[in-house]
């Protein structure tokens, strides 16, 4: 698709969007109250387009589908302009993960430039999502309320002064009390119709933070919290309620459809009083246009590349919605770039250049973060293999082997022409920053620990696992007998469950995340480098780096 191809694409979509509103008449006492709602969700710090663009239909053949580029702040706030341009009514909201999980340019600011890339978009509203509490709650007042990092201090161009949006919180309370983090709700007036906008991230986000992360917050159910604030919400008056939701669903057909929609938020929107109007997700890194128990529900991807243009008629005299309609608008990559969201980016990429443009080493092909059928990728066994290194030597830990959870690798670890790393790239794939820890575990707790790869059997989440140890498993057995005991191996040697074994681990698993409680019971902790620096030190010393092959872990039911 041409450049030019491109942008027509993308003004097609916006003219799409605009176009169920616009034979509208302008407002008067017996007609309806127009609104355009733009919402995006897990933006995840992308400021700049993310490689992997989004897949759109081929607009040459409906049937088959393409890569296109998307995304990036810059064409985020030129489209956000676009889509509000001659409404009477708009609002700019979000529905969670702008933050955490983030590209280095956000990242080793500790998402600030993101914070601001939103504020100055105009962004108004935000639910809270689970990346928002990847660094606790103190770190999200932070990001709220502005000031400098407890530890790192004002590392940016400029003073942090914190958003300018607001975040809501309606499911997490500060622990045994009944006090929400932040305001569960905000009413917003458009020509004197109240609108309610309740904000709010999924119930298992306990589980897949930090334990430390999690620890004094509560995090509760969906759709009892939403529903307790609907007679609040009658008795001042509002009619109109729209929830941003971080989660969602899966669904199985193009962006702005909905065919066999599945996932936690089919069951959450069903439970939901009848009040609410409209649903906007995320969470699922998905794109759907939906119809569930007569509400519109939609999502828009990931990284930026979606806009959600929502359009809604208000009645004058009941105040409530008279109808919702949505399409979900690509970001394409040529429509023009903000000015102010490029002077915001290149000032933080000053300040990051020195530290990004480190050589880490070369590697002959891509590093892929993709499972096989086995759940093992090539990043992660190289993940492994690097923490493995790193904390070896008796002095550094003693360890004999490393796991790391899938879910710290964010992104494929790309090769450029020259096979180039840099300090940028090792970050993208590893953006937590987690400490290592090497402990002391038995060879029982270790298959203990493996066994909990499938507390979700629907979803499990496989350890990647350092070179010299493997094991097969088949997960139609029952829990506790997926994994064979006797194919676990270490260096040529049969796991000993009475043994102990040295292990490393990043601190988010040696505290129980992801559901691995087993990791907890490690003993003699010692704590090594961070998880970035372990691999970027990897491949300074084992340059140049191919993949290497994945057979470490064997799905007998294959």
């Amino acid at each position: 698709m041409t450049l030019l191809h491109r942008f027509a694409f993308a003004v097609l979509l916006a003219g799409i969007a605009a176009g169920s509103i616009a034979a509208l008449p302008a407002s008067a006492e017996d007609e309806p109250v127009s609104l355009r709602i733009l919402a995006i969700n897990d933006f995840h710090g992308n400021l700049k387009p993310p490689s992997s663009g989004i897949r759109i239909a081929d607009p040459a053949d409906p049937t088959k589908s393409t890569a296109v580029p998307a995304g990036g702040a810059e064409h985020m706030a030129s489209l956000i302009k676009l889509l509000s341009d001659g409404q009477p009514n708009t609002i700019f909201v979000a529905a969670g993960d702008l933050i955490g999980a983030s590209p280095f340019l956000s990242a080793l600011f500790h998402d600030e430039p993101t914070i601001e890339s939103m504020s100055q978009m105009g962004l108004a509203l935000s639910a809270v999502g689970n990346h928002e509490f990847d660094e606790g709650k103190a770190e999200l007042l932070r990001m709220q309320n502005g000031g400098c990092h407890p530890k790192d201090g004002c590392r940016g161009p400029r003073p942090f002064s914190g958003a300018k949006f607001h975040y809501l919180a309606a499911s997490t309370f500060i622990a045994g009390t009944d006090k929400t983090v932040f305001p569960p709700y905000e009413i917003r007036a458009f020509e004197d119709i109240p609108v309610a906008f309740i904000g709010l991230t999924l119930k298992g986000t306990a589980g897949i933070i930090s334990p430390a992360s999690a620890a004094g917050l509560e995090f509760r159910n969906e759709a009892e919290s939403i529903n307790a604030l609907i007679p609040e919400l009658k008795a001042k008056g509002v009619q109109a309620i729209v929830v941003l939701i971080h989660e969602g669903g899966w669904p199985s057909g193009g962006m702005n459809e909905c065919p066999g929609l599945s996932g936690p938020i089919v069951d959450i929107v069903k439970e939901l009083d009848s009040a609410v109007d409209i649903v906007i997700s995320g969470h699922t890194h998905q794109a759907y246009v939906c119809t569930i128990d007569k509400r519109l529900v939609t999502s828009g991807d990931k990284f930026g590349t979606l806009v959600t243009a929502i359009d809604v008629k208000l009645d004058r005299n009941t105040r409530d919605v008279i109808s919702a309609t949505a399409t979900n608008v690509v970001v394409d990559t040529s429509l023009p770039k903000d000015g102010a969201q490029t002077a915001l980016i290149e000032a933080y990429e000053t300040v990051a250049a020195p530290f990004a443009n480190r050589p880490a080493g070369i590697i002959t092909q891509v590093l892929s973060r993709l499972p096989n059928i086995s759940g093992e990728s090539a990043l992660g066994d190289v993940v492994a293999d690097g923490q493995l290194a790193a904390t070896a030597a008796a002095d550094k830990g003693g360890a004999v082997l490393a796991m790391t959870n899938p879910g710290g690798i964010r992104t494929d670890l790309a090769r450029r022409d020259d096979g180039a790393v840099t300090y940028a790239d090792v970050f993208a794939s590893q953006p937590f920053r987690n400490q290592l820890v090497t402990v002391t575990l038995t060879g029982a707790e270790i298959k203990a620990a493996l066994e909990q790869q499938w507390l979700d059997p629907a979803r499990p989440r496989i350890l990647q696992i350092s070179r010299g140890f493997s094991y097969a498993f088949d997960a139609k057995q029952p829990a506790g007998a997926r994994v064979d005991a006797a194919t676990m191996m270490l260096n040529g040697k049969t796991i000993d469950p009475s043994a102990s074994y040295r292990v490393t681990l990043n601190n988010y698993l040696a505290l129980g995340g992801d559901g691995f409680t087993t990791f907890k019971s490690g003993r003699d902790p010692i704590t090594g480098p961070y998880d970035d620096e372990a691999l970027f030190a990897y491949l300074k010393v084992n340059s140049p780096l191919a993949p290497p092959p994945r057979d470490r872990i064997v799905n007998k039911a294959q």
